[in-house]
């Protein structure tokens, strides 16, 4: 007896069997968790080199395609040659960047060692004369100073265990540094193949964008497929926009800082500076979660400086707020700030500094998109858009109405 396949049962069949497989996933992903995190730190180290190029790639490409448009100009004037403009663009791209790199590692990074070496080795005598100068001007008050004296005391020792415990581990990470150099190269193998990686991607990324192109087709409906493209362009252009910009934005600062910070005869330039400048990626707290752990750093060498820089990085950071992050940024993203402090929580919640950083482009993406769907909705059902609309107890459906019998007696 020959047995009948029914395509509506069987598709019926496959789907159940599926969605077994997945609950079945899930319970033994509950239960054995900690393999499965195992198992996944282990498939992030093998292709960790990957992970790399692709962050690198498409970190550099904006800057390579700059090269690119520029070369263009000058090599291809009677003939088109994409491979020798390609190759010289890439190789420019990487030759920049690793020398900011080398220079940021020899000037800069061994100054904020010597920085935080002298802080550590000095730190019982910076609270002597922060200690000192306090009393100095609370001199007036003896109520007060004697509240100081008694808190301050409680706050020095419990800084002195941090900074008593923090030396060591501190002074065995330098000599690792220093004294295994092989190992540090071995350290840093994964981003090393990620640029080697990385000039493959930047190379052939048309063939790669075809490809994936060619993978959504061959998977989904036509329009569907014109749909993620389109998300995929909106996320691209927000992120490359964003991360690129604050980078930038935030090397002009540091380096501002730098300068300001030498000419004024500021203590611990270089790590303040550094400091200053990557606490500016983060939005909106970024400048405050930089500034006052500096203020901290100024207030226990020199106490009257510390005063100066707050005035300074207030002058800087309004110069930077309304005049220089604009300028790289082109304005704001559209997102409103009650999104924007739920994106830095969140994201710094879940995945630290690097969270509160990427967060931000994720929910403009998110919002963005969100908001175009709801108008799109909102048009189709031939109401209105505009969110003032909503708020207050008339119904909409008579808002609509009465609309429509306005512009009827205006065409009559």
């Amino acid at each position: 007896m020959r047995f009948k396949f029914n395509a509506k049962y069987t598709t019926i069949a496959v789907y159940v069997v599926i969605v077994f497989v997945i609950c079945l996933l899930c319970v033994s992903m509950v239960f054995n968790h900690e393999k499965y995190i195992s198992y996944s730190k282990q498939v992030l180290k093998v292709i960790a080199p990957i992970i790399w190029g692709g962050a690198i790639a498409y970190l550099l490409n904006p800057v390579m395609k700059f090269f690119e448009r520029f070369l263009k100009k000058l090599l291809c004037k009677k003939k088109e040659r994409k491979a020798l403009v390609r190759s010289l663009s890439i190789a420019i791209t990487l030759m920049i960047t690793l020398s900011l790199i080398a220079l940021l590692i020899i000037t800069v990074i061994p100054e904020v060692i010597q920085s935080i070496e002298k802080i550590l080795k000095n730190f019982s005598s910076y609270l002597n004369s922060l200690q000192d100068f306090a009393t100095r001007f609370l001199s007036d008050n003896p109520e007060i100073n004697k509240l100081w004296n008694n808190e301050f005391e409680t706050i020095r020792s419990s800084l002195m265990d941090a900074v008593t415990k923090f030396q060591p581990e501190f002074e065995n990470l330098l000599t690792g540094i220093r004294d295994g150099a092989f190992s540090f190269l071995i350290g840093i193998k994964d981003f090393l193949l990620g640029i080697i990686m990385s000039i493959y991607i930047m190379y052939n990324k048309e063939t790669f964008k075809g490809q994936t192109k060619k993978v959504l087709y061959s998977l989904f409906r036509e329009k569907k497929c014109e749909q993620i493209l389109r998300i995929a362009d909106r996320v691209n252009i927000v992120f490359i926009k964003y991360i690129s910009g604050k980078v930038l934005d935030s090397f002009f600062v540091g380096v501002i800082t730098f300068v300001m910070m030498k000419l004024m005869g500021m203590p611990f330039a270089a790590l303040i500076s550094f400091i200053i400048g990557l606490a500016n990626m983060v939005p909106f707290f970024g400048p405050i979660i930089g500034a006052i752990p500096c203020i901290l750093l100024i207030l226990v060498e020199n106490p009257k400086k510390a005063l100066i820089f707050a005035i300074f990085i207030l002058i800087l950071q309004q110069f930077d707020g309304n005049v220089l992050e604009p300028k790289i940024l082109g304005g704001s993203l559209g997102l409103p700030t009650f999104w924007i402090l739920f994106a830095i929580f969140i994201g710094g919640g879940l995945f630290g500094f690097i969270g509160m950083v990427t967060f931000v482009p994720i929910f403009t993406v998110i919002y963005t998109l969100i908001k175009e769907l709801v108008n799109e909705k909102l048009a189709k059902k031939h109401l209105p858009t505009d969110t003032s609309e909503y708020i207050g107890s008339t119904p909409i459906n008579s808002v609509v109405k009465t609309e429509l019998a306005v512009e009827n007696e205006v065409e009559e």
